[in-house]
């Protein structure tokens, strides 16, 4: 049953959840707040929901990178590069952003009669990000259930999955993964240096799974 509404960044996670959840994703919604890899992520969002024939919106929330402040809204070079166990990796937050992101989410659900919406934050996230960590999306979920007249909840069923057990399951999709996009610096090719793009090496190889992202270090 079509029941559900994904945040879908085009990144490896979320695709990974479009192919897993398919049956019950009825719609998937892309968010344009102007990052410096937002654009070849959304476009790797479509390439993917055509594939498998899943309604596709792209939500403008350009207030975001005139209001706030992040390296990832700021250009490639603000980006530093290191493991998300680095300190400096902090400027990469962007204030709250899926806590806004699934405020509209939930009111799309709620107008297109859907009963969830889904997020693919994970456990790797959650040292670094507080909107994606277990006790956010309990809070948020029961939020959006108390705010809605249907009662919609939050499903975020990789919240303690790291991103190698995501690609481990994207692995029996037959997922190719340099379809994906990841890198914080938002280039033509995966930088190779900064969080994402060591996270998502890291994870490929642990998942036993070919890595055709193109590095450029």
């Amino acid at each position: 049953m079509k029941d559900s509404l994904l945040v879908f960044s085009g990144g490896m996670d979320s695709t990974t959840m479009l192919y897993e959840y398919e049956q019950r994703i009825a719609l998937a919604v892309s968010f344009d707040y102007g990052s410096n890899h937002n654009q070849r992520e959304i476009a790797c969002a479509k390439l993917h929901c055509e594939r498998l024939g899943v309604p596709h919106l792209v939500i403008p929330l350009g207030f975001m990178a005139q209001h706030f402040h992040s390296s990832l809204l700021e250009g490639a070079d603000a980006v530093p590069d290191g493991d998300y166990n680095a300190d400096n990796m902090r400027s990469t937050v962007v204030p709250f952003r899926n806590g806004i992101m699934l405020s509209v989410a939930a009111g799309l659900a709620e107008t297109h009669g859907l009963a969830h919406v889904m997020l693919a934050n994970h456990a790797g996230d959650h040292a670094i990000y507080p909107d994606c960590r277990p006790a956010f999306v309990e809070a948020m979920s029961n939020a959006i259930m108390a705010g809605t007249y249907d009662g919609i909840t939050l499903l975020a069923p990789y919240t303690n999955l790291t991103k190698a057990q995501i690609a481990m399951r994207g692995k029996k999709f037959s997922i190719d993964y340099s379809e994906t996009y990841s890198c914080y610096k938002g280039k033509e090719h995966h930088c190779g240096t900064c969080g994402t793009c060591i996270e998502r090496r890291e994870a490929l190889r642990e998942a036993g799974i070919i890595d055709k992202t193109v590095y450029e270090a």
